[in-house]
């Protein structure tokens, strides 16, 4: 199992942080801009740990020189099912330096949008802290 799904699957938002690199570029499913940065992609990514209910990677797809990665999900969120995928690219290092997200269907992104909107002054603080 990679690093990243196992971080994940282990609720261990710390050992995710870790893996990524201090230039990553975070593109969120619902949001036009992308975020750049290890604080802000990181403080995202606790915060939809916390919003995701059931959620399950259901396959991971790899190409050979295991630089991009394919680790497609299904989770709840409001009430919403969604099947989403996440899309990592590493570095030379072996760190995350590219991380879009997206999901499906229209609704559960509308619930994912309005989840995390709610949270996003608690992710912006937390970004700013760990500056």
């Amino acid at each position: 199992m990679h690093p990243f799904r196992e971080a994940v699957e282990n609720h261990d938002m710390d050992a995710v942080a870790a893996l990524l690199s201090d230039d990553v570029v975070f593109t969120s499913p619902v949001a036009f801009k992308p975020y750049p940065g290890k604080p802000i992609t990181a403080a995202i990514l606790r915060a939809v740990s916390q919003v995701f209910e059931d959620f399950t990677y259901v396959r991971e797809i790899a190409n050979p020189d295991g630089r991009d990665h394919a680790f497609v999900f299904t989770a709840t969120v409001a009430g919403k099912e969604l099947q989403g995928c996440d899309f990592l690219h590493f570095d030379e290092d072996g760190k995350i330096d590219e991380f879009t997200v997206m999901v499906r269907p229209l609704s559960a992104a509308q619930a994912l949008s309005e989840a995390m909107g709610a949270r996003f002054e608690q992710i912006a603080q937390e970004a700013a802290a760990a500056r």
